[in-house]
């Protein structure tokens, strides 16, 4: 059973349209969930309903008739399409939360998918530069003549692994929300969360009072933007042009590997860790609702450590 892109699914019925609506609804108001969360939710779940009114008719009977058996054609369907282990996990937590959903809201009385297990998943340890190659990689703006706004593409590499920030709690960074006086900023996480991030280091509150009091005037002209960081235009700079300055300066430090913005904020946490902070304070300074996300890090120092054991050891 090939399951269609989300995009040519076949139309949902009136009932499961609706349920489908007032569920997304409940995402954003009522659970609080970042925009690109919901849209991530809806593209799993429409799948999910395409699949159902294609093969089962559609209707509310079928929904409630979802079992361990139709769910595990719905996943090998997937699993026929390539898609990889963690977008399967993805898809049946979409499906869960849709049914939690149901439940809540009295449609159904119980269902059968809390029942159905997910796949299991080895757990990918995200890449961790060393000190020294951050360093490297947060000087390369400026290096040569052509790069045209070295004090902003400094000041926002130096932003995103002082404070661990994501690339859109730093795009999202207004004047207002900085005091470089306390090193500090005030940054809008996942479901709209609002936390406190530390600006710890003298040299990137440097970079930064140099590219407001310089290039930030001449960027944004006449007009008076909010936005912390901008384009040449003066308009709010995006996580995509943030991905590509990484990327760039990455590729031109002679950094291997695949660099994003998030390896800054990865490469924040286990140093952090490295440096003796406690689970707990990482947990609050990254903006993590679990502690169990936070955890990961102390795999990724473990695994650092025995790979400088392995090396250094006599009999390593």
């Amino acid at each position: 059973m090939a399951v269609r892109a989300d995009n040519s699914a076949p139309t949902l019925s009136a009932p499961l349209a609706g349920h489908f609506t007032a569920f997304l609804a409940y995402l954003e108001a009522e659970c609080g969930l970042a925009i690109n969360t919901v849209r991530s939710y809806r593209g799993d779940l429409r799948d999910f309903l395409g699949w159902l009114t294609e093969h089962h008719g559609g209707q509310l009977d079928s929904v409630a008739a979802v079992d361990a058996d139709r769910l595990r054609d719905y996943m090998q369907a997937l699993r026929d399409r390539r898609l990889a282990t963690t977008s399967l996990a993805r898809r049946l937590s979409a499906i869960r939360t849709f049914y939690r959903f149901l439940i809540f809201d009295g449609v159904l009385t119980e269902t059968a998918v809390e029942q159905f297990r997910s796949p299991r998943m080895w757990q990918r340890l995200p890449q961790v530069l060393s000190p020294d190659v951050v360093d490297r990689l947060i000087e390369e703006p400026g290096r040569i003549d052509t790069d045209r706004f070295p004090l902003r593409d400094r000041s926002v590499l130096g932003l995103l692994y002082a404070t661990g920030c994501r690339a859109s709690e730093v795009t999202g960074l207004t004047l207002r929300n900085v005091d470089l006086d306390e090193g500090l900023c005030r940054c809008l996480g996942k479901g709209d969360k609002e936390r406190l991030a530390f600006i710890a280091s003298p040299g990137v509150r440097r970079t930064l009072a140099d590219y407001l009091e310089t290039e930030r005037p001449a960027l944004v002209g006449p007009g008076h933007p909010p936005w912390l960081f901008v384009t040449r235009s003066g308009n709010q700079l995006s996580r995509v042009t943030l991905w590509k300055l990484v990327k760039k300066y990455a590729a031109r430090s002679g950094i291997s590997g695949n660099v994003s913005p998030h390896t800054l904020r990865h490469c924040f946490a286990t140093h952090m860790l490295a440096g003796g902070a406690g689970i707990r304070e990482l947990q609050e300074l990254l903006g993590h609702a679990s502690v169990a996300t936070t955890q990961l890090y102390t795999q990724v120092e473990h695994s650092r450590l025995k790979g400088l054991h392995e090396q250094c050891h006599p009999r390593g």
